[in-house]
């Protein structure tokens, strides 16, 4: 299922990206790419105040297309909310953004809404490390499977 994305919206919710950060559109696109390439999805991230605006070649990827506003003229909630209103397939996409205006725009459609803070937490537990099996570090075997796996192995008794 697509993603379309609030960019600075989703930047807010994130503990490890800072909006005040001259290059937090260039981490949360690492982030999705990362996390796109992990789980498989596309996504498309829209940003405001890009010049000249539309979509970015150079960062642009198959899996996470990037969108810029162009400035003075337009914003990127304008942007997300022509897309909502044009899909094609408005049940086979996922919007991300806790505004309420584009939120509305994507239930009407039926679309599923995700607010920005719960993108953000499945983001952390795509990337988290796996974690390995929980095994006790010291297995203890009884006497009659120490016994068994001698004879299986052709171990005498040293008596």
């Amino acid at each position: 299922m697509p993603l379309l994305i609030d960019g600075h919206n989703l930047i807010n919710a994130l503990p490890d990206i800072d909006l005040a950060d001259p290059n937090d559109e260039v981490l949360l696109i690492e982030k999705l790419r990362a996390y796109c390439g992990r789980t498989g999805k596309r996504c498309t991230v829209v940003f405001d105040s890009g010049i000249p605006g539309g979509r970015s070649r150079k960062l642009s990827t198959p899996q996470v297309e990037v969108i810029f506003a162009a400035a003075y003229r337009t914003n990127a909630d304008r942007i997300i909310r022509r897309r909502i209103r044009q899909a094609r397939d408005p049940g086979a996409l996922t919007v991300v953004s806790t505004d309420h205006e584009i939120r509305h725009e994507a239930e009407v459609r039926r679309m599923r809404v995700l607010p920005s803070e719960d993108f953000a937490a499945q983001i952390g537990e795509a990337m988290a490390p796996a974690v390995p099996d929980e095994r006790p570090d010291d297995v203890h075997l009884t006497d009659r499977e120490i016994e068994y796996w001698l004879r299986c192995f052709g171990e005498e008794d040293e008596e």
